[in-house]
């Protein structure tokens, strides 16, 4: 009967997700005068004695602090800006001249900070350099630190009063042939993994890869499949939230012996850790059908998967789960934190105390469900930890492969 109320749970959800995405749809939508978009480029369509201007349809957030431009074209003059502004700047002004809005503007170097006048930053910038923007979530005194960076590197910053979830990317120009590449969902402050991280396409679908080769949304196991610290990690960008709370990966490989693990798992999860086996993670493994929580002993849940089987993880989100700022868990005052494992295993066990230093407080707590070929397997209660859970995939053998959907549910 549980399994039957979760399923119909699981239908009434996808249509709430849709109704919730049509009325997003209308709250969040970009603006732009006297220029056009083509997929990420931006082009200048004016006159060039008129200012055109792009706000992002989304503000910054915890999740999402940083973006990125980079100069296709410095067209006549190279009047280009970028920047944050209130979701609804007057778009005849360049970021950073009105009050409320800051900007470096590529042609001068120069900072303006709601005034007409700037002040020098950085050096000019000219066509192939990357301009950078994000916030600093340090201060604690109701300012916040905006910085800006060139081709990666910081060049300045300016603190202002105002709320990250007031200010949206905006990118402005001034003359003729002005072209850029936008990034609104760059990485700045990331820690590199020790090369061993391999990319392919769909690279901003994920956060983390290790051990992982991805062409399009396959993922492939490419590490040496010899013992079990030799885990291939694939960890999304996004944790789930009550806007994606589902995703599905189809076993296209079994290769030698399928270890192939589908669950969530915490965003500083270890990489050479198969999903389910440390704290702050949980995970069904295809080989023996077991679910793993925190621990290397998994217990029986489901059926053991094979080529061809659908694997789908998710998280049915409590009724007053809030469903209102932008993407949820971005949300900035997310507070909790995850239970700590019950379990330990000395044979899959390592030095965690040091890797889990901060994570024995119990947090909200919510349902993680896991299903096989479109059917609900089982479910687990879980606590949430600070910053969500992330869709998290691990394979551990020679020639397994496996396709990925991310947002099965957001047609």
């Amino acid at each position: 009967m549980d399994d039957i109320n979760l399923h119909y749970r699981f239908l009434n959800w996808r249509r709430r997700i849709r109704e919730i995405r049509e009325v997003r749809a209308v709250r969040y939508r970009e603006r732009l005068k006297r220029m056009l978009r083509d997929g990420d480029i931006l082009r200048y369509h004016g006159n060039s004695d008129e200012v055109g201007c792009f706000v992002a349809a989304r503000p910054l957030s915890r999740r999402n602090r940083y973006f990125e431009v980079t100069i296709v074209d410095t067209g006549v003059r190279g009047m280009i800006a970028v920047g944050l502004v209130p979701q609804l700047y007057k778009l005849d002004h360049q970021p950073g001249w009105l009050p409320h809005s800051v900007a470096f503007h590529a042609d001068d170097g120069k900072l303006y900070n709601g005034n007409t006048v700037g002040q020098q930053l950085g050096p000019k910038c000219c066509r192939g350099d990357r301009i950078g923007c994000g916030v600093s979530l340090d201060s604690d005194d109701g300012q916040l630190t905006v910085f800006f960076t060139k081709n990666g590197k910081e060049v300045g910053s300016v603190d202002i009063l105002a709320s990250p979830d007031a200010l949206f990317p905006a990118v402005g120009m001034h003359s003729l042939g002005e072209e850029v590449l936008l990034d609104l969902n760059a990485e700045w402050g990331m820690e590199e993994d020790d090369g061993q991280m391999i990319v392919d396409s769909h690279e901003e679908d994920w956060g983390r890869l290790h051990d992982i080769k991805v062409t399009g949304t396959l993922l492939e196991y490419v590490g040496k499949g010899k013992s079990i610290v030799d885990v291939g990690l694939a960890q999304a960008r996004r944790p789930l939230n009550t806007r994606f709370h589902y995703y599905e990966l189809e076993i296209t490989d079994a290769g030698e012996k399928c270890y192939i693990a589908l669950g969530l798992a915490r965003r500083d999860y270890p990489k050479n850790r198969h999903p389910g086996w440390s704290r702050g993670s949980i995970a069904y493994h295809a080989d023996d059908g077991k679910l793993f929580q925190g621990s290397g002993v998994g217990d029986a849940f489901g059926p053991r998967c094979f080529e061809g089987d659908i694997m789908g993880c998710g998280i049915m989100f409590p009724r007053d789960y809030s469903l209102d700022g932008g993407d949820d868990v971005d949300d900035w005052d997310l507070d909790v934190v995850p239970k700590p494992s019950e379990v330990q295993n000395d044979l899959y066990a390592s030095n965690e105390d040091d890797e889990d230093e901060g994570e024995d407080l119990e947090g909200r707590k919510v349902t993680v469900f896991f299903t096989r070929n479109g059917k609900v397997v089982g479910r687990r209660e879980v606590a949430l930890p600070v910053g969500g859970l992330y869709p998290t995939i691990g394979m551990m053998s020679t020639g397994e492969k496996v396709r990925v959907d991310l947002h099965p549910l957001s047609g």
